[in-house]
């Protein structure tokens, strides 16, 4: 039998110190009840006493064999030492590598001779359940491994397939949008990574994928997130449509930004959407940079050089791997215009992305003269 354990945070407000997370977020946890008791991670330290009173609930008075570390991140790794501590007999099973990483996390970690080292294709008997590990390095951390539960054909994903959110505020159908900010903000970078997977995950037959973050998935909801993970991993469009990101500091470029988005609209987009870069939660901006096929981005000049959002922005796309779109540009400046210059080598930086002519600039305000050339722009993008 497998059963939760896990925890939600209600009081989060920032995931990893930079994602809002408005609905908290949920840390899970897994025992498996057999011959061998297993316990699938731990949580954070936030949450140490709640989880620690679900484990011993259903432990029963019985000790773990067993704690499978999928993930050395302190959200789900904070309680190891605890466990090891708590229960002697215990022995930590996890990857060659997280096993090195142990005395980052515990200084000095004074379990030697506990820990069991395992590799690609290993298995555990633990009874009736069987698991077998299997290698996801680089999703999105250099030491992560999954599990399969062959009786059950349970995958245990660790951050794969995870999503913010608590559990407590989970509603049917609606796995995509945050699993979707999640996926790309996080493992967005792993495309290859996560193929390869993906690959691993398709000899195998999967009822029930539990990750570390977010709900369990099965049926409908399951394939549904296997196929959006592979068009996500292969970085290309989910969506039909323009986003167009803009970063104004007196309102003359934020106009240009809206001015297009109606041409857009006018000339028969299926979807425009428009963000403010200096207002607007970044992570969801850059969900829907990922999320579509073209991106306008529209910033001031500043300093002789880009407006800080709009660097920060481009600069997250290249550093989260960002390729395979079409970009337009619209740069302001009121005496000598240079947003544009830069964002043009920030996106030739990113790969086979290829930016639209003309990139339009305007000079403080909008003249009849730019809306000649927003809509020259606009029919390229189309």
């Amino acid at each position: 039998m497998i059963k939760y354990i896990g925890v939600d945070d209600l009081d989060l407000d920032l995931f990893e110190s930079q994602y809002v997370v408005p609905e908290g977020m949920s840390y899970n946890s897994y025992l498996i009840e057999d011959e061998k008791i297993a316990v699938l991670d731990t949580v954070d330290a936030r949450k140490a006493d709640a989880w620690k009173q679900n484990l011993q609930k259903a432990l029963d008075g019985r000790a773990p064999s067993y704690l499978i570390a999928h993930h050395m991140e302190p959200d789900h790794a904070a309680l190891i030492a605890w466990v090891l501590e708590t229960y002697p007999g215990t022995q930590l099973v996890c990857s060659a590598l997280a096993a090195k990483m142990l005395p980052n996390f515990f200084d000095g970690f004074p379990f030697e001779g506990r820990v069991r080292e395992i590799k690609e294709g290993d298995t555990l008997e633990l009874g009736h359940h069987t698991l077998q590990f299997l290698s996801a390095a680089m999703v999105h951390w250099p030491e992560v491994i999954m599990s399969y539960e062959r009786t059950e054909k349970v995958l245990f994903s660790a951050d794969a397939f995870g999503k913010f959110g608590a559990l407590v505020h989970e509603k049917a159908d609606d796995w995509a949008c945050e699993a979707r900010r999640y996926y790309f903000n996080i493992c967005g970078k792993y495309g290859p990574q996560v193929q390869a997977v993906l690959k691993k995950v398709s000899a195998l037959e999967v009822r029930k994928i539990c990750p570390l973050h977010g709900p369990e998935l099965e049926g409908e909801a399951l394939q549904n997130a296997l196929k959006l993970y592979n068009t996500w991993s292969r970085y290309e469009p989910e969506s039909e449509g323009v986003l167009i990101a803009y970063a104004s500091i007196h309102g003359g470029t934020a106009e240009a930004a809206e001015r297009l988005a109606d041409i857009l609209r006018a000339k028969g987009a299926p979807k425009v959407v428009v963000s403010d870069l200096c207002r607007e939660d970044q992570a969801e901006v850059i969900e829907d940079a990922f999320r579509y096929p073209t991106v306008v981005v529209a910033a001031s000049s500043y300093d002789a050089g880009l407006f800080p959002p709009m660097h920060d922005f481009l600069y997250h796309l290249q550093i989260k791997g960002f390729q395979k779109r079409r970009f337009g540009i619209i740069e302001n400046g009121s005496w000598a215009p240079t947003a544009g210059r830069v964002m043009r080598t920030m996106i030739e930086a990113l790969k086979d992305c290829e930016i639209v002519e003309p990139m339009v600039t305007i000079r403080s305000r909008m003249k009849p003269a730019d809306e000649v050339l927003l809509e020259q722009l606009a029919n390229k993008l189309i």
